[in-house]
């Protein structure tokens, strides 16, 4: 069977893939750039890759096999409100369009909870989705989940970092709304289970974990899982502005994420029918344990896939490929050489664990005051660490930078900026070994200034580039 997943890049995409692959089925995936994709290792003749950009029509290739089943994984939660339901609307007759070409039998779509007259801006696009989906020539199978919880997933980070930093938390009331969080893998389950059935053709289904909880007591539940005592107390009077900087300012999510959470929190999204559970046989997982074993893969650095990598984490537009050629017209450029201290396999190692809990080997805190001075302006900050502490890959989010290459067998790491700055910047590091036999290390930080802003913020933090990336270096090269 031939199946074509689109959003395989994306945190459920990604962990749907390994899934498929390793049921044996032949899969097409759909990525907006094939550059930042790592294929799951040992499947290379089970897997093609389509790049294509669904916000385009696009006319697939002659050669692509028709599809027995499609995926529609395809969500904006990061991006503004503004025009959010004819974006969302667009992407979806886009992908109708091509699967029908491919002579797609049925459609498999994950959407969300949306039972409720007054709806959120992302809510009401997504259930316009599900019409536009059922225009297609093909049979529709429409799953709607609430809060899915996992390791990497929005809303166990987002919980994770209230739980963990705060002991006493004064609360916005939407803290009491009721939702039925679902475990990550019940939601593969789900995905996995409908595929070809058809019990489930042309339906659409709640899904969600056994239990029904408020936002408040799913906090105090992992507070439980995590051996933390927390208090949380509502305060009624809090407005959405103000939520929405309240959890912009305490967790990694950024500002426009942050004020979609809050528009969506205060619906209530809860499962009103259980039908598909009764049909698939599933065993559904509880809030804690999956809380649990989302602590058992982070532990482990076996996290397959995080929100915080979608390139929308950053919360501005991202054009990848413009950003791959470091320029060097009009740039600030400072270029440091290191001889290798150690052999380029531990330097690599070295340089490949970089940020996240790890820091940045050097006044690391001088980092932690860059990215709280990001966070005040509305960037990322530090927040979003690194998905795996031992490995890499094209499009990860690294602190507050993207990893645009990432190829240990030429030794080079190039990061590219996504703080707020008056311009652009890149950071590389390039391993090379020179003809007299000296292994080196080669950092290169490049800034593209926008403007006499652009050019008064580099001398401006020239001075600390000094001892900074010098200090830096040194650490690396050993």
């Amino acid at each position: 069977m031939h199946v074509l997943p689109t959003g395989a890049t994306g945190y459920i995409g990604k962990r749907l893939l390994q899934s498929l692959l390793q049921r044996g089925y032949s899969v097409t995936c759909c990525v907006r750039n094939r550059q930042r994709f790592t294929p799951p290792v040992g499947f290379d003749d089970q897997l093609e890759v389509l790049e294509t950009d669904f916000n385009e029509p696009l006319v697939p290739p002659s050669n692509l096999k028709p599809v027995s089943v499609a995926y529609y994984l395809i969500h904006s939660l990061s991006e503004s409100t503004e025009g959010i339901a004819q974006s969302e609307l667009n992407t979806a007759r886009h992908f109708r369009l091509l699967a029908e070409s491919l002579q797609c039998e049925q459609v498999i779509y994950l959407g969300g909870i949306a039972h409720e007259n007054h709806l959120s801006e992302h809510l009401a696009s997504r259930k316009g989705v599900e019409e536009e989906l059922k225009k297609g020539a093909f049979k529709t199978t429409i799953l709607r989940a609430a809060i899915i919880v996992g390791s990497g997933s929005a809303s166990f980070e987002i919980i994770r970092d209230l739980v963990e930093k705060i002991p006493v938390m004064v609360t916005p009331r939407w803290v009491n709304t009721l939702c039925q969080p679902i475990s990550i893998r019940n939601v593969i389950d789900y995905l996995l289970g409908v595929i070809q059935n058809e019990k489930t053709y042309n339906e659409t289904f709640d899904i969600g974990g056994p239990e029904v909880l408020s936002y408040k007591q799913m906090m105090l539940d992992f507070g439980s899982v995590r051996g933390l005592k927390r208090l949380i107390y509502t305060l009624p009077v809090m407005t959405p502005r103000l939520s929405s900087y309240w959890l912009y300012f305490i967790t990694s999510t950024n500002y426009k994420l942050a004020v979609n959470l809050v528009k969506s929190m205060k619906v209530e999204v809860v499962c009103r029918d259980n039908r598909l559970q009764d049909i698939l046989q599933i065993e559904l997982i509880s809030y804690k344990d999956a809380v649990q074993n989302a602590f058992g893969k982070i532990e482990q650095n076996m996290v397959v896939s995080s929100w915080n990598d979608a390139l929308s984490s950053s919360g501005k537009e991202q054009n990848w490929n413009q950003h791959i050629r470091v320029p060097s017209q009009g740039c600030f450029i400072d270029n440091r050489t290191f001889r290798l201290g150690d052999t380029q396999e531990t330097v690599l190692k070295r340089l490949w664990q970089i940020g996240g809990k790890k820091g940045w080997y050097y006044a690391s805190w001088l980092w932690k005051i860059r990215g709280f001075l990001d966070r005040l302006v509305g960037g990322v900050g530090l927040r979003r660490g690194r998905t795996n502490a031992l490995q890499i890959h094209p499009g990860d989010a690294l602190d507050f930078w993207r990893v645009l290459v990432a190829d240990p067998g030429k030794g080079r790491l190039l990061l590219y900026a996504e703080m707020k700055l008056p311009g652009e910047a890149w950071l590389e590091f390039n391993i090379r070994s020179q003809e007299n036999g000296q292994d080196i290390l080669v950092q290169q930080a490049t800034f593209r200034p926008r403007g006499l802003t652009g050019r008064l913020y580099w001398y401006s933090v020239s001075p600390f580039h000094a001892f900074l990336f010098e200090g830096m270096g040194r650490k690396i090269a050993g």
